[in-house]
């Protein structure tokens, strides 16, 4: 929160909040601002008011859509790996992104698709769709958001993808080692 401040130059307080997740109340902050000009702004680019359902497709220019994935990725979306369950050998790892709209995944597929060569798919889960990318296409995301390292981000979501990352090359590694 103390990043998103300074970048926005903002003097207003931090403040703490209860939020209810799966029937258990957690702590969390939040930094409240208006701004009418940059309202309008999201508005005219397709960030509306009660977007969940809604949202078909953001207007951001290609020389901004990582910064734009990468704030995506950090506000709602999640990274997870485990062993398959099919192969005991095999660690796989996945960026998920989530959206009652499913709409807007399927722009969003079709966007990641073209500008960074990437085969995600679409799945049902409960309340909301999920563009899921594995392995080598979240490699790749991975490379294309956090491109900068002056850049905005949510660190614990960074490292749990950079560590998964240095995690999956020593398994490799490993693996030729055996042969």
């Amino acid at each position: 929160m103390r990043n998103i401040k300074i970048a926005f130059l903002l003097k207003n307080k931090i403040s703490s909040v209860k939020t209810k997740n799966k029937r258990k109340y957690k702590k969390c902050f939040a930094i409240q601002f208006g701004d009418i000009i940059f309202y309008q702004f999201l508005n005219k680019i397709g960030l509306k008011s009660a977007k969940s359902k809604t949202i078909k497709k953001v207007k951001v220019p290609n020389k901004f859509f990582a910064d734009f994935l990468r704030g995506l990725f950090d506000g709602d979306d999640t990274f997870y790996s485990y062993w398959g369950k099919r192969w005991p050998n095999s660690f796989v790892f996945q960026i998920s992104f989530a959206s009652a709209s499913l709409k807007f995944l399927i722009w969003l597929k079709f966007k990641l698709n073209k500008l960074y060569k990437v085969k995600g798919f679409i799945c049902k889960g409960k309340d909301v769709f999920n563009l899921r990318y594995v392995k080598q296409n979240s490699r790749k995301l991975f490379l294309k958001m956090y491109y900068d390292k002056n850049s905005l981000i949510l660190l614990r979501k960074y490292v749990k993808i950079k560590n998964t990352l240095i995690k999956d090359e020593a398994i490799k590694n490993a693996w030729v080692a055996q042969w």
